[in-house]
């Protein structure tokens, strides 16, 4: 399957006249495709390097370090009557949210779209490519440094077909979900994804992220709790991963202590002479301040959920429900229900995905159905099914 795309020379964009320029000229198209190129590894906030765009018309690489303002872009983003295409999309809306304050609507992920479609949780985009355009992309610049300059026309061709493409699925991808009515399935999806709660960090819960917190007590939870958020605080302003200002082991081990002196912090095994030197203050004040909170405010533990063994296998059967009803529809179980939703479902919780949505319509209310006596899962000929009692 070929396209006009397929051969289109990409624009690369490094002032702020041509950006103005490309936004103009695609601003009327009904949908364009986006992507990204960024590096975190040395930073605790990423560094936007690239942004890639495709209309049905025009390709474009823009590159952000070149540019005094992104405006035109960010108003090509706030249109409401432009569907913004993106693979994979979340990180990219971390990532442009933070850089504007604001999320590209409406949105399609591709890769959420394709599990309704019957090609697993997270397809990768060349596998995506390749299925529905048969062509295979090239893998030399995966790694590439984003942030050095100048890009190679290599680098750059390799950056335009991650929207090269992706444009020319979307429609296709639209009508294969139209054939089997299930457009209208992924709003919820979407609505997820661009919600700004799901992209904000708060550093008073950050404890809950430390491996291995479930070794403490409460008082020490506390503990943990404050170094958490002096560590995330001091992250930012520093714009350096969080763990390397204190690495999840230390953390631990302090809170476990509680030292009250810098020669106890000083004995913590592993604790770097340079974190003491210019930290120790900081780190003694947080545990302080930790012991000083009345037990009312210390966090608690995460509990382990406990089922019983007549529980457990009920979740076994509700997990074969949700494979044989996946399976009818040619959908990976995986993108509808996964084990730990349906322990929560056996206790009672509510709110869950599988109560909501297309996802009820397809396997919830058929577990609901089971777990009230109204059907029963049967084994004849070799075949599960359901029957209605």
């Amino acid at each position: 399957m070929s396209s006009k795309l397929d051969n289109l020379p990409s624009l690369f964009i490094d002032n702020d006249d041509d950006l103005v320029t490309f936004c103009h000229e695609i601003k009327d198209a009904k949908y364009i495709a986006v992507d990204t190129e960024f590096v975190r590894d040395k930073t605790y906030y990423a560094k936007l390097c690239l942004i890639q765009v495709a209309s049905p018309d025009a390709i474009a690489c823009i590159d952000p370090f070149k540019l005094n303002d992104l405006k035109p872009l960010k108003e090509l983003f706030d249109n409401p009557q432009q569907t913004k295409i993106f693979h994979a999309a979340r990180q990219d809306l971390e990532i442009l949210y933070a850089d504007s304050g604001s999320m590209p609507m409406p949105l399609f992920d591709t890769q959420v779209a394709a599990t309704l479609l019957g090609m697993g949780e997270q397809i990768g985009y060349a596998n995506l490519v390749n299925s529905y355009l048969k062509v295979t992309l090239a893998k030399q610049h995966a790694r590439t440094d984003w942030e050095q300059r100048p890009l190679t026309d290599e680098q750059l061709e390799y950056a335009a077909n991650d929207v090269r493409y992706l444009i020319q699925i979307y429609p296709l991808m639209l009508d294969e979900l139209d054939q089997h009515e299930r457009r209208d399935w992924l709003k919820d999806d979407f609505a997820e994804l661009t919600n700004p709660a799901l992209y904000e960090v708060t550093p008073s819960e950050l404890w809950q992220r430390v491996s291995g917190n479930q070794k403490l007590r409460r008082k020490q939870l506390a503990v943990l709790q404050e170094l958490c958020i002096w560590r995330e605080q001091l992250a930012m302003d520093r714009n350096k991963p969080r763990k390397w200002i204190l690495a999840d082991n230390i953390i631990l081990s302090i809170a476990m202590s509680a030292p009250s002196s810098e020669k106890k912090l000083a004995n913590i095994r592993g604790i770097n002479p340079a974190t003491l030197q210019h930290n120790s203050e900081a780190i003694l004040s947080a545990v302080q301040k930790a012991l000083d909170k009345p037990e009312s405010e210390w966090p608690s533990p995460n509990k382990k959920r406990q089922l019983t063994k007549n529980q457990e296998a009920t979740v076994d059967a509700l997990m074969s429900i949700a494979k044989l009803k996946a399976m009818q529809h040619s959908i990976s179980v995986g993108a509808i229900v996964n084990r730990n939703e349906l322990e929560k479902l056996i206790i009672g919780e509510q709110d869950l995905s599988i109560q909501t949505g297309w996802r009820h319509n397809l396997i919830g209310q058929y577990l609901e159905n089971f777990l009230q006596n109204d059907i029963s899962l049967s084994y004849s000929n070799g075949e599960l099914s359901l029957t209605a009692e």
